[in-house]
Formats: C-alpha cells, sequence, structure tokens
C-alpha cells in the first residue's frame, strides 16, 4: 500500500488568528493592510513574529526588531501576541482535520501531519480531498491554509510550502526532479543557514546537486549522520512514521534574553524563580519529575557558561528547583559580569516513583516538600482556571522581564 500523507501548514498563523477574531468582532482585516504581530517597539526583544502580505511591500521580514520594522513602514499596524487565541484557533484547524485522517501527529502550534493512508475507498481523489479540507477550515474558521500531498512527510512539508496562501500542492516520486531540484539547497527541510553555507562553499547550490552528490563525500564533510540525511532527503526518501502522540520529552527548558542586562543577584534570583515556577508547570501537567537541573548563563560577549547538578531524589516542585538553581548560580556567577541570557534546563526525568533514601532530616524536609506541593497545586488551579497571568509568586510582582517560552 503506498503511503499517502497531508501536510496542514495556516497562512501567517498568528496575524491570520488576530485578523480573523477582529473581522469577527467588525474590525479591519490585518491581512490586506501592512502589519505584524510582534511586541512593544521599546524592548530590544521585540521582533516581527508574522507580518501580512502588505507589509512585504516595504521589505518587512520575520525576525527583524519591531523599531526596525516601523522605520521602514511608519503606518504599520503593531498587535501584540495572544498565545490563548493561538492555542484555541490551533485546535480548532486541527480538530476539522482528524475527522479526515486516522492519525493526525502535531508538527507545531501552526502545522500537522496527516496520515491518509488506506483511506483511498473513502477520499479516491486526495487532492479533491485536500481542496475540501482547505476550504472547509477557511469556510468554518476564517483562516486560510496550504495542504501539502506526498508519500512521506518530507515531500508533503516541502509541497505545502511552495506558492502561498490557500494552495494545495502535491510533490510525488515523479514530481521530484521538476518541481524540487531547481530549489536552492537552503529551502531543503532541515538544512539550516551554516550547513547550507557549507554546501555553496563546496559548490552545492541546488537541491538536485545535493541528490546527485556521492554520499561517502557528503559522509566526509557532514559526518555519517547528517551526512546521509541530507542524501536521502534531497532524494525525497523518509519513512518516518505520522505520530499521534508526541515521543516522551527528554528535558523541559526555559531561558529568557533580558531586556535589561542583569548585574545583580538580586535581579538573578527573581528571574531564576520565575523561569523555575514556568518550566516546572510544564513539568507537573505531563506528571513527570526530575533528578538533574542545569542553569545557563550568557554574558555580553555572547560566552556562554552552564552548570549542572545530580540531584539526591527527583522533584517537580518548584521551590526546591529554584533553591538549587540559586546555589547553581553563585557556583557559576562568581564574576559578576553583566548576563544578557539566563535559563534552567531539568532532565533525567522519572514519574517520581523510585524508592528514597531516609536521612535524619526526612521528617523535616518531608513537611518541606508538601508545602510546596501544595503551594504548586493552588498556584497550578488557578492558572488553568483564569489563564497564566493570573498570579504570580510574590518576589516576582515588580519583575519587568518575564521567562521566555518553553524551550
Amino acid at each position: 500500500m503506498d503511503r499517502l500523507i497531508f501536510h496542514v501548514d495556516v497562512n501567517s498563523a498568528f496575524l491570520s488568528w488576530e485578523a480573523t477574531r477582529r473581522v469577527k468582532n467588525g474590525g479591519e482585516d490585518l491581512r490586506l493592510i501592512p502589519s505584524c504581530v510582534g511586541g512593544s517597539p521599546d524592548s530590544r526583544r521585540s521582533v516581527v513574529v508574522a507580518k501580512s502580505i502588505p507589509a512585504k511591500k516595504y521589505n518587512i521580514i520575520t525576525g527583524e526588531p519591531v523599531s526596525t520594522a516601523l522605520k521602514k513602514c511608519p503606518g504599520l499596524v503593531v498587535v501584540q501576541s495572544d498565545f490563548r487565541l493561538y492555542k484555541a484557533c490551533s485546535k480548532a484547524f486541527k480538530d476539522i482535520c482528524r475527522e479526515y485522517a486516522p492519525a493526525v501527529e502535531e508538527f507545531s502550534i501552526d502545522e500537522c501531519f496527516m496520515d491518509m493512508s488506506g483511506t483511498k475507498l473513502i477520499y479516491p481523489d486526495p487532492i479533491a480531498t485536500a481542496y475540501e479540507l482547505k476550504d472547509r477550515i477557511k469556510n468554518e474558521l476564517g483562516f486560510t491554509v496550504n495542504v501539502g500531498i506526498g508519500r512521506n512527510k518530507l515531500c508533503a512539508k516541502m509541497a505545502s510550502d511552495f506558492e502561498k496562501p490557500d494552495k494545495v500542492h502535491t510533490l510525488f516520486p515523479e514530481e521530484i526532479p521538476e518541481k524540487m531540484w531547481p530549489l536552492p539547497v537552503g529551502d531543503l527541510l532541515f538544512v539550516g543557514n551554516s550547513t547550507a553555507k557549507k554546501l555553496n562553499e563546496i559548490g552545492i547550490k541546488t537541491i538536485g546537486e545535493l541528490a546527485g552528490t556521492d554520499l561517502k563525500y557528503l559522509k566526509d564533510q557532514f559526518g555519517d549522520k547528517m551526512g546521509t540525511q541530507a542524501y536521502r532527503y534531497a532524494n525525497g526518501l523518509d519513512d518516518s512514521p505520522v505520530k499521534e502522540q508526541p515521543d516522551d520529552p527528554k528535558g523541559y527548558s526555559n531561558e529568557v534574553t533580558l531586556e535589561d542586562d542583569v548585574v545583580s543577584t538580586e535581579q538573578a534570583y527573581r528571574i531564576l524563580l520565575a523561569l523555575a515556577d514556568s518550566v516546572t508547570s510544564h513539568m507537573r501537567k505531563d506528571r513527570v519529575k526530575a533528578c538533574c537541573v542545569a542553569v545557563k548563563i550568557r554574558y555580553l560577549d555572547f560566552k556562554t557558561r552552564s552548570h549542572q547538578r545530580k540531584l539526591r531524589e527527583a522533584t517537580d516542585v518548584s521551590g526546591e528547583i529554584y533553591e538549587v538553581a540559586k546555589e547553581l548560580l553563585g557556583e557559576l556567577w562568581k564574576d559578576k559580569r553583566p548576563l544578557r541570557l539566563m535559563g534552567i534546563e531539568l532532565t533525567d526525568l522519572s514519574d517520581g516513583s523510585e524508592p528514597v533514601q531516609m536521612t535524619m532530616f526526612r521528617e523535616e524536609e518531608q513537611l518541606k516538600k508538601e508545602k510546596g506541593q501544595k503551594l504548586d497545586k493552588a498556584v497550578d488551579s488557578l492558572r488553568d482556571k483564569y489563564g497564566s497571568g493570573i498570579i504570580t509568586r510574590g518576589s516576582l510582582m515588580d519583575l519587568k522581564n518575564g521567562p521566555g517560552g518553553r524551550g
């Protein structure tokens, strides 16, 4: 049986979702005017996350500072991110996808893979089915998607990235030489800027040239794993399955690039608490605990240092992680040079069922742990009910620099 994979990708997701909400409320359609999703122009961390097609005419690019974008287009409408809205819209379009496919894999908040293999009797014309799916999402939810169709996830994903918006594209094996091989090698999935640059330096400019390169030569240049993957992808080969359930995470991390350089221990502790609070909440939702805590810092010269510690027993308590993180920071940041980034990573995961070694202070430790667990439970409950901004731990109330997203 031939595999049949769809890749569904929302066009300019964050901007489209905000535009759809505004149109429903009688407002202006952001997709029809120069606009972008970003943050405050006064923040050095604020960048263009998504942009409208009219904004492209001003050479506004994703990832550039909002302040720079405003210089290019003084009339640019800048809207703030709203992750509660994004989560709801993401669920809505993926729910429609699940009506068609036996298995749907969430690739990101605005993308998913659909395994349509074996559905020929139900959907004899896959292209017509893709158009039906695309149009349903547009008519029922108000935003557009691209649908890519291929025999594997790679080709479906590459196809969905062809001409946008609101399109259906195919990339079957016989179409690869015409549709994929002429593209720049940097357009190949998972080929980053540095890899593309190195490929260009050795004379490989297009995906087709990469596909025709000797595999041994690629292994010599990039190592066995990377060389083999690049060769296979360039030839349209990919046997990875569509996974309904994601693999168990190997760790949880969170880091923040700071608006103001951190120069005092008090500042650093506040940020560490915010990071510990955020990363442990994700871990508790997944019902796992960590046995290893790591702290990362980055100086103004971009030099990065990290330090980790193995715990005596696994924990998901914010306060315990915070206390360990403070000790690690003290050992790591003795020179007190200004910091531009801080992060926490929790690894060596378990379900917390391992036996615990008893100590003479065990009763006191247990009472402290139970107190921390009760506090975490109360905070998590309030946030689940009213949103993440409803409650902030006391020493974070005056913290201007909130943490970044989950790593």
